[in-house]
């Protein structure tokens, strides 16, 4: 029978404080880590380095433009497909569309929809043709990098920014402002009202917006004032080749995209970090390893080898339960209870053999362990009286 001992002088509460007591320092490492890869990155504020975008801090990008913007009471939203257009521009609100690239019917269809006023910067034939009515065309001239171009028409906007610095390609319109030297009837600059009431603002250029040039001659005023009509401003820079119309799933880059650039280089110096600790510690435990021993120890000195350290480490419910198993083995074979037996069928063949009462018998086998060294002792005692009377002819 398999002798099954209850209680062996350890808590749920003992065993987890032991564990965590040798688990801690990784964790605590792990933990430290994790913090920092999240909380540095937060600290600093999510950025890109996508050309044109309001959150690139870069050259190429339009970040000080927004924050501008911003103090001055637009609120600008950043969004990336046709369906997050439809869901925040409407009329009373500006719609930028920065970037023709990746712009699909679907969404041209999505951006003339909205009612939203719009400025569409340097965009491409088709989304100007559609977008008004065939006035504004493109003039498709050699385009002069970093020209700055004056103001010469009846726009207020344009007037009052007094120049713009355009390397476009120009555009044709009744009334085009910044013209190009040698051709004035294309002009960097055209405003369109259209018969639904939208205004349309078209730049042939969207460098001008961008932080390396918003403070060349007049291009943060004219920004400022093409952008800020409305106290709501969505910015729309289509992602190339996928970008969603509504009714399409939008572009989703799951989780991952919500964290900033740098997540990935210190994501792998935590992981670094964590194996680092994990073979640390590791290479101090050692691997377990079986091996025979040099010598045969007698069972009696291994007994007292082992009473010798339960003592030392004051392991009474250990000492109790390995007494308690000892004797209810011995038992069990003597008045022949098998090893599939229940505790049970061992506590009334002890008592019908011993005459005491089943619930002294359970105490003795079953029962609390030891808490000092004076019940241990107490409970050999008894055990040993046990046995002998189990053994009594």
């Amino acid at each position: 029978m398999s002798a099954q001992v209850v209680g062996d002088g350890t808590t749920a509460r003992s065993r987890a404080s032991r564990r965590w007591t040798g688990a801690r320092l990784p964790v605590l490492i792990a933990l430290v880590v994790l913090l920092t890869a999240v909380g540095i990155p937060l600290l600093q504020g999510r950025t890109s380095s996508t050309p044109l975008a309001p959150d690139n801090p870069g050259p190429s990008g339009t970040r000080a433009l927004a924050h501008v913007l911003g103090d001055q009471g637009v609120d600008i939203r950043y969004v990336r497909s046709a369906t997050e257009v439809a869901d925040h521009a409407g009329p009373g609100t500006t719609l930028v569309v920065a970037s023709s690239d990746g712009l699909t019917p679907g969404a041209v269809d999505t951006v003339l929809g909205t009612g939203a006023d719009l400025v569409l910067l340097a965009p491409d034939a088709a989304l100007l043709e559609r977008a008004t009515d065939g006035a504004v065309e493109p003039a498709g001239l050699e385009p002069t990098v970093g020209v700055a171009r004056a103001a010469v028409c009846t726009d207020p906007d344009a007037t009052a920014a007094g120049s713009l610095t355009s390397s476009g390609e120009g555009l044709r319109a009744p009334d085009v402002c910044f013209p190009f030297t040698g051709d004035q009837a294309a002009g960097a600059y055209a405003v369109h009202e259209r018969a639904d009431g939208v205004r349309v603002v078209i730049v042939d250029d969207a460098t001008f917006t961008t932080n390396g040039a918003i403070t060349s001659g007049g291009n943060a005023a004219l920004a400022l004032r093409a952008l800020g009509k409305h106290p709501d401003a969505v910015w729309y820079l289509p992602v190339p080749e996928v970008t969603a119309t509504p009714g399409e799933p939008a572009p989703r880059g799951g989780v991952l995209s919500l964290l900033p650039p740098a997540s990935g280089a210190v994501g792998l110096a935590a992981l670094l970090t964590v194996v680092m600790a994990a073979w640390w510690r590791g290479r101090r435990l050692g691997p377990v390893v079986a091996e025979d021993l040099p010598v045969v120890v007698p069972a009696a000195e291994a007994t007292r080898g082992r009473g010798r350290l339960y003592r030392r480490g004051r392991a009474h419910g250990h000492a109790g339960a390995a007494l308690r198993a000892g004797a209810a083995e011995r038992m069990a074979g003597r008045l022949g209870v098998t090893r599939a037996a229940q505790p049970g069928a061992l506590v009334e063949a002890v008592a019908r053999a011993t005459g005491r009462p089943a619930p002294d018998v359970s105490g003795l086998l079953y029962g609390p362990p030891p808490q000092d060294d004076q019940q241990l002792l107490t409970l050999t005692a008894q055990l040993d009286q046990l046995e002998s009377e189990v053994y009594r002819p």
